[in-house]
């Protein structure tokens, strides 16, 4: 099967129809497989993204195989690993999975902005204005081998007033519009859709894994007033700035939670299983006053027996420690050179498996500042008890992102036209074309 140059455009669900959804969150340290149906939730606010009830029906996952810092390194057992969460997933439900909508954590997500303006000649805005003007913002060129996973308007002006949201029969002489893309390298895009496509899956949608993690852990209140949602994953740890409702930044760092795990097998000289396990159960990325006094036992490499090697925590602390400072750190300086910078009254949502690591919100405090709290998907049925858990946030988030995705718009591509929300006329007449000749 071929696999597509860029990720399919997916097409919204109506806030009146009932739908059934599976989503496919592959990461570094694990797979995830969410099958939910949506019912209607009846009259929502206009800020609410949520306009479905979610009711998980089916769920697997396992250890990822195939992966590393979010990206494809070995096709044979992403698409094994794959196949193996799916099928688990589909029995639970009792139902078949075609198409999937799938996380994209790897890749280098970044952001691009953009901007346009028309002259409209001092009359009321049509729906036509708007379109011309999202036309020539999302008709820039990207930077060489990246890819589009989001295109968002962020905020329309006219006359050089800002932040308009709808300037529909509103009244002006110069109509402008803000565009915030989300790109991806284009090689670890293909690699991922082909692993999927493997496992006979159609691949419906992509979203960046912070945009799903905070669609699925922040209330419209967060998202308007601004918030940085951190997805600490295994392999990288990725950032999705919100502010009136809308994400106005991405960014991402190759340093997750196997960083530390590498760390503390390098440093005790340990296996990585133990390092692992020390790590979940005993890691911190602040000190306290017992961690003299407590120890904890591992094996080192190469040895086994009825001996166990044995450290006190302080030295297990003093190992994590640097590292989550460090991604941090990171953060708050890419943050800043993107003209976010640290802010006392900042709210900073942490998500991902990496985050439950004790002292993190702690550590997210003292160097990035603000306010912060861990964040779990909220407004989902049917989730066991360990998936209501940071880990699943971006997973419960693909749900989320089909009621949110007609806010998007695509321009042309080699005379394939993308808007969200919309399967016009000439998209299905360049469909047809396509597969008939």
């Amino acid at each position: 099967m071929k696999s597509q140059l860029v990720p399919p455009r997916l097409k919204p669900v109506s806030p009146r129809r009932a739908a059934t959804l599976a989503v496919l969150d592959v990461g570094t340290s694990k797979i995830a497989c969410l099958i939910a149906r949506l019912a209607p939730a009846g009259e929502v606010a206009p800020e609410d993204w949520r306009t479905h009830r979610i009711r998980v029906v089916g769920i697997g996952h396992q250890r990822s195989l195939g992966m590393k810092h979010g990206l494809v390194v070995d096709m044979d057992e992403a698409e094994r690993a794959i196949r193996l969460t799916v099928d688990a997933a589909e029995r639970m439900a009792g139902l078949q999975v075609e198409h999937v909508i799938v996380t994209a954590s790897g890749g280098r997500l970044a952001s691009e902005h953009f901007a346009a303006k028309r002259t409209i000649g001092g009359r009321e805005v049509a729906e036509a204005d708007i379109h011309r003007v999202l036309e020539a913002s999302a008709g820039r060129h990207l930077h060489r081998g990246r890819v589009a996973i989001h295109s968002l308007p962020t905020g329309f002006s006219l006359d050089g007033v800002s932040g308009i949201r709808e300037p529909k029969d509103m009244v002006g002489d110069e109509l402008g519009v803000d565009l915030h893309v989300a790109t991806c390298d284009q090689a670890a895009v293909r690699n991922l859709m082909l692993a999927v496509e493997r496992a006979h899956l159609v691949v419906e949608g992509m979203a960046a894994a912070p945009y799903a993690a905070g669609l699925a852990v922040l209330e419209p209140d967060e998202a308007e007033m601004g918030v940085v949602v951190v997805d600490m994953g295994a392999g990288s740890t990725s950032l999705a700035v919100f502010a009136r409702g809308e994400m106005m930044h991405l960014d991402a760092v190759t340093l997750g939670g196997n960083h530390v795990t590498m760390d503390i097998a390098r440093g005790l000289d340990a296996r990585l299983a133990d390092a692992e396990r020390l790590k979940t159960f005993h890691g911190s990325a602040i000190s306290s006053s017992s961690d003299e006094r407590e120890t904890v036992s591992f094996e080192h490499v190469g040895e086994s027996g009825p001996y166990k090697a044995h450290a006190p925590k302080s030295h297990l602390v003093r190992i994590i420690r640097p590292r989550i400072e460090e991604t941090f750190e990171f953060l708050r300086d890419r943050l800043a050179r993107a003209g976010f910078p640290s802010s006392p009254n900042r709210r900073i949502v942490l998500t991902g498996g990496a985050c439950q690591l004790t002292g993190a919100p702690e550590c997210a405090r003292r160097i990035l500042g603000g306010q912060v709290r861990v964040g779990r998907p909220i407004g989902v049925e049917g989730l066991p008890e360990p998936a209501r858990s940071p880990a699943f946030a971006a997973a419960a988030g693909l749900l989320v992102y089909p009621q949110v995705a007609g806010r998007e718009y695509f321009e042309a591509h080699r005379g394939e036209r993308f808007a969200a929300g919309t399967d016009g006329y000439m998209s299905r007449v360049g469909r047809w074309l396509k597969e008939s000749f």
